[in-house]
């Protein structure tokens, strides 16, 4: 009788490996897309929010009798009725109508940066920077430049 080992052969392994070389060949750029989707996915969504949350500002302003939109700037101010309103960046981008202020991170995909209260917001994608503008008088949050502003706003 012969003893028989129950192993893999050299070829064997070798085929594996080379099977597994092609299909992450294969999967690997399309993960890099895949981010690159997020991205631009939580851009949107950002951007829906942070309309959605200007208008929801200025309807509260309205029912306390206060008429325009969140100005420009941080901190806060006191309006003519004695009321204590946020400015747009307050604690942060955004701070003064989002539930949590978004962080200033400058020079990085898939986040917001900007000089605080100047009202000109950019977000990164694919190393490329799209501004947006905030205009306090209209109460509009544009996307006035950039390689994918028609991909981050309707």
């Amino acid at each position: 009788m012969q003893n028989s080992k129950n192993a893999f052969t050299m070829i064997e392994l070798i085929f594996v490996i080379v099977v597994l070389g092609i299909l992450a060949s294969v999967a690997i750029p399309h993960f890099a897309g895949t981010r690159t989707d997020a991205h631009i996915a939580k851009g949107r969504a950002d951007v829906a929010s942070i309309r959605s949350a200007i208008v929801t500002e200025r309807q509260a302003r309205l029912i306390q009798g206060v008429s325009g939109f969140a100005p420009n700037g941080t901190g806060t101010y006191v309006a003519t009725n004695g009321t204590t309103y946020n400015q747009m960046d307050n604690g942060g981008l955004f701070g003064g109508v989002l539930t949590y202020a978004i962080p200033n991170t400058a020079g990085v995909d898939g986040k917001w940066s900007a000089a605080a209260g100047s009202g000109t917001y950019q977000y990164r994608l694919k190393a490329a920077n799209n501004t947006f503008d905030y205009n306090a008088t209209t109460g509009r949050f544009t996307c006035t430049g950039g390689a994918y502003c028609s991909k981050l706003a309707n």
